[in-house]
């Protein structure tokens, strides 16, 4: 998931949004990125449903926030090649 990034509102806040996502059914971890004017992050979810269920969540979080519109992109992990490159499935 990937949107337009606004101001940091405060290291308490950040860690407060980090503990609500952690704390997502299905959600197996999430690397936070950040690039200039925009945030985001890589996600692993359990399956399909629960990244759905995510993704509208959030995507009405930030959209309360004025921040959008978010961008998102659904794609499985290869099995057989993944643990071979050290990926943390």
């Amino acid at each position: 998931m990937d949107f337009p990034a606004r101001a940091p509102g405060g290291e308490e806040r950040l860690v407060a949004l980090a503990e609500s996502i952690a704390r997502e059914p299905g959600l197996i971890w999430k690397i936070w990125t950040e690039a200039p004017g925009r945030a985001g992050g890589i996600y692993l979810f359990e399956n399909r449903v629960a990244a759905e269920a995510y993704h509208a969540m959030h995507a009405a979080r930030l959209s309360a926030q004025g921040i959008g519109p978010i961008q998102a992109e659904y794609r499985g992990v290869n099995a057989a090649l993944t643990p071979i490159t050290r990926g943390p499935v």
